[in-house]
C-alpha cells in the first residue's frame, strides 16, 4: 500500500445499529431483512447523503459512516430517528464521536471510531450518545437537549470519556398532572445485581432452553456471596427478546449492577459472552467469554456458572470499594467503612495494617455485629502478631481470637468470608484443627467459586 493512499483528518463518526437485531432475524429471517433493507432505502442512506455524509462500511445490522460537521451528524441522527415508526421493529442506537481518523482506501481507522462505536453502546433503543466534543461543538445551535451523563470508563479506550444524551426538545413530555411517574424499587443497603436472559446468536430457537438454565445456574451461584442482593429470575423474565439499557433495568429493578450475555452454537460447541455494567454510569465493568461442549449440557452449565460467580465477586467488591472511596466521609455506614479498610490493607505493610485496623474499628463502633468487620480486624491483629509488628503480641493475640469468636457468632456461620477468615485466625492461633476445617468446608460449600476460602 503506498504512502499517498493513507490520509488523517479530524472527522464526525456516527456508528448505529439495530437494537435486538439477533434475536429479530432468530424470530423472523426474511421478514427482518426486508424491513431491514427497506428502511435502509427510504430513511437512512437518504439521510446521511442529504447531510454531506459518507457510509464508510456497514456491519450487517449497523453501520460506520462519516460527516464533514458535527452538525451534519446530529442533524441526520436526529431526523433518521424521528423518521422510524414507533411501532416499527427496526429501531436504531446511534453513537457520534468527534475526533482523528486514519484514512485509508476508502475505510477509517483510529481511536474515534471506536469511542463512536462505544457511544453506541450506551445508547437507549430509539436514543443518541454523543462524546463532551460533539456536545461543545452543537450545543445551543440545534433544537436538542443535552443530558450529562458523566464521564465514562469505555471499553478499550484508555481515558474516561463524558458522555451526553442527545434528543429533541419538543419530544420532552410536557409537565402537568397527566403524566404518570412510577418510582423506581428503593435499593438495598447491600450491592444489587440483575442477571438478564441471555440473547440467542446462535440462530437456533432450540437453545432457548439452554440459555434460561444457563442464566438460573448464574443467578443461583451468584446468591451464595452472601453480601450480594441478586434480584430473582422471575423479575429479569420481562426483558427476554429485548435487548434494554442496562440503566434502565437498574433503574426498573433498583439495582446497581447487571449482567448481560449471549449464546452462539456451532455444531457441538458452545460459547458464552458475557459481561458486567454498572447500572449508574453504564460503564463496562469486566468482559469475557467462556466455551465448551455440549455433551454434558448440566456440567458446562455448572462450570461456566461457578466461574462466572467467581470471576464477578472480587469484580464486584473492587466496584464496591471505589463507589465507597468517592462518597463524603461524613456520610459512611459500617458497611463503606469495611471496604475502606479492605482498601487500606492491601498490599500488606506496618503502616497500612495498623491504619486499617483503625477504620475498621470505626466499623465496629457503628455496627458491633458486623461480622466481615470484625473478622478482617482479627485478621489484622493477626498479622501484627505474626509480622513482628504488635507493641504487646499477647494482648493482639487474644483480641485476635475475642473478634473471631464474636464474628463467628454475630455471623451464625452462614458467610463463607467470615467464615474463611474465622478458621484461619483460630486455626494458627491453636484451636482445635480439625474443626477450623469444618468451618472452611462449610465456607466452600456455602460458595464453591470462593477462591480465597479453597486457598484457605
Amino acid at each position: 500500500m503506498s504512502e499517498g493512499r493513507v490520509e488523517r483528518r479530524l472527522a464526525a463518526i456516527l456508528v448505529a445499529d439495530v437494537a435486538g437485531y439477533s434475536r429479530l432475524i432468530c424470530a423472523d429471517g426474511e421478514g427482518t431483512l426486508a424491513q431491514f433493507r427497506a428502511i435502509r432505502r427510504s430513511v437512512v442512506d437518504p439521510k446521511i447523503a442529504k447531510h454531506n455524509g459518507r457510509i464508510v462500511k456497514t456491519t450487517g445490522d449497523g453501520l460506520l459512516a462519516e460527516f464533514q460537521s458535527v452538525i451534519d451528524a446530529l442533524r441526520c441522527a436526529t431526523e433518521w430517528q424521528d423518521a422510524i415508526p414507533p411501532d416499527s421493529p427496526i429501531a436504531w442506537r446511534i453513537g457520534i464521536h468527534q475526533g482523528d481518523v486514519v484514512v485509508e482506501e476508502g475505510d477509517i481507522f483510529g481511536d474515534g471510531v471506536n469511542v463512536a462505536a462505544r457511544l453506541e453502546g450506551l445508547a437507549e433503543t430509539g436514543g443518541i450518545c454523543v462524546s463532551a466534543r460533539v456536545w461543545e461543538d452543537a450545543t445551543g445551535k440545534l433544537d436538542l437537549t443535552f443530558d450529562d451523563l458523566g464521564e465514562q470508563r469505555l471499553k478499550n479506550i484508555s481515558r474516561p470519556v463524558r458522555v451526553f444524551r442527545a434528543g429533541r426538545l419538543s419530544s420532552r413530555p410536557p409537565p402537568g398532572p397527566s403524566l404518570t411517574v412510577v418510582p423506581a424499587p428503593p435499593r438495598p443497603d447491600k450491592p444489587s445485581i440483575a442477571v438478564l436472559p441471555f440473547q440467542n446468536h446462535s440462530g437456533d430457537p432450540e437453545q432457548e432452553y439452554f440459555e434460561d438454565g444457563m442464566v438460573e445456574e448464574i443467578i443461583i451461584a451468584l446468591s451464595k456471596i452472601r453480601w450480594l442482593f441478586v434480584i430473582a429470575r422471575n423479575s429479569t423474565l420481562a426483558y427476554k427478546g429485548q435487548d434494554p439499557a442496562a440503566k434502565q433495568v437498574g433503574r426498573d429493578l433498583g439495582v446497581r449492577y447487571v449482567l448481560e450475555g449471549s449464546v452462539r452454537k456451532s455444531r457441538s460447541r458452545v460459547r458464552i459472552t458475557t459481561q458486567l455494567i454498572d447500572a449508574d454510569t453504564g460503564a463496562n465493568l469486566w468482559a469475557d467469554r467462556f466455551d465448551g461442549s455440549l455433551e454434558d449440557i448440566f456440567d458446562l452449565q455448572d462450570q461456566i456458572a461457578m466461574q462466572v460467580a467467581g470471576i464477578i465477586e472480587p469484580a464486584l467488591q473492587a466496584a464496591e470499594i471505589r463507589r465507597s472511596a468517592a462518597r463524603p466521609t461524613t456520610d459512611l455506614s459500617a458497611y463503606d467503612l469495611y471496604l475502606r479498610a479492605l482498601s487500606i490493607y492491601f498490599p500488606i505493610t506496618r503502616e497500612r495494617t495498623l491504619a486499617a485496623l483503625e477504620v475498621l474499628k470505626g466499623a465496629i463502633g457503628i455496627d458491633p455485629n458486623y461480622g466481615p468487620a470484625l473478622s478482617w480486624a482479627a485478621i489484622c491483629h493477626w498479622q501484627c502478631v505474626t509480622d513482628g509488628w504488635a507493641e504487646h503480641p499477647e494482648t493482639s493475640r487474644r483480641e485476635a481470637i475475642n473478634l473471631a469468636r464474636r464474628a463467628l457468632e454475630a455471623t451464625q456461620t452462614d458467610d463463607p468470608g467470615v467464615l474463611a477468615n474465622v478458621s484461619f485466625i483460630l486455626a494458627n492461633f491453636g484451636e482445635d484443627i480439625g474443626a477450623m476445617i469444618g468451618l472452611i468446608d462449610r465456607a466452600v460449600a456455602l460458595n464453591p467459586s470462593f477462591a480465597r476460602g479453597l486457598a484457605y
